[in-house]
């Protein structure tokens, strides 16, 4: 089974006459996502990939495919402006690839949202992935990833792709796969995933991957010890990062005793999470996890 996308999500991509939209498109379409629509002002009417039409507007391209997902790779000075548009339509789940969104922006989507139906994964995110569903919406290597019931759920791109490799080598598949992003404002957090994991019946572990800055780790934390009945293993990344300095994404920063590495370390142990010493040791952490 899987979380937020599956096989029968509609899925439209603004951006997708763009060079990166356009890229990372054709790498959904080859995994077998189903793409049904694209936008780009100006260029409706035209086809991408010789069969996805183009519309001008999120709105056009949703009345015409019935598009429920959007993935968005509008650059990040407009990618505000293209969340709101999606929202404006309807969409059910909006994945902002884009990094550098401001702070300004992304708070302002967050409040436009508030008692709508509308979830935004992102920004600064490399999207989601459900093996078994072939539901690939972002810029995550689809060939890396293998059908299973450990969901995976990150701060950090890269480190994603790192353990997801892992636990394939090792035969360990994915239920879904979901980069959060590191922005210091953003939308879905590991509590919002964590909750979809623990309520879907065939996600039998989890595996949380997080980064110094913030609070979100201690966040999931609690939510772990309070409701969490399944098996997580927490890999934090940053235990060297010096106070002050921005270390990869916006979010990852030291600004108080909270966002230390080891106190979010600290945290989920007391929780009751199996710790990953290192990011070499996802696999065989989640492994000896499982018995």
């Amino acid at each position: 089974m899987s979380i937020l996308v599956n096989k029968d999500s509609r899925i439209l991509v603004q951006g997708i006459t763009g060079r990166e939209g356009s890229f990372h498109t054709e790498r959904c379409v080859e995994y077998g996502t189903n793409v049904v629509a694209g936008v780009t002002p100006g260029k409706g009417g035209e086809k991408a990939f010789g069969s996805v039409p183009v519309f001008d507007s999120v709105r056009e391209a949703v009345d015409a495919t019935g598009a429920d997902v959007s993935l968005i790779f509008v650059p990040a000075p407009f990618a505000g402006d293209a969340m709101l548009e999606a929202a404006d339509a309807g969409i059910g789940l909006m994945v902002c690839i884009a990094e550098g969104v401001p702070v300004r922006d992304t708070t302002m989507v967050m409040r436009y949202l508030e008692g709508k139906a509308t979830r935004l994964l992102g920004p600064n995110c490399p999207g989601l992935i459900s093996p078994g569903e072939h539901a690939k919406v972002g810029i995550m290597p689809g060939s890396i990833h293998r059908s299973g019931r450990v969901g995976v759920v990150s701060r950090s791109g890269t480190l994603t792709y790192e353990g997801v490799n892992q636990l394939s080598q090792l035969g360990i598949g994915q239920s879904t796969c979901v980069g959060i992003g590191g922005d210091p404002v953003s939308g879905t957090d590991f509590v919002d995933v964590l909750k979809l994991f623990n309520e879907d019946p065939e996600t039998e572990a989890i595996v949380l991957i997080g980064e110094i800055g913030g609070t979100k780790e201690q966040e999931a934390a609690e939510y772990i010890k309070a409701h969490v009945r399944k098996p997580v293993a927490a890999l934090i990344v940053g235990q060297t990062a010096p106070p002050g300095r921005r270390m990869g994404h916006a979010g990852a920063v030291i600004t108080g005793p909270a966002a230390l590495a080891s106190e979010k370390v600290k945290a989920l142990a007391v929780a009751g999470c199996e710790t990953i010493p290192s990011p070499a040791e996802i696999g065989t952490t989640v492994q000896r996890m499982l018995g």
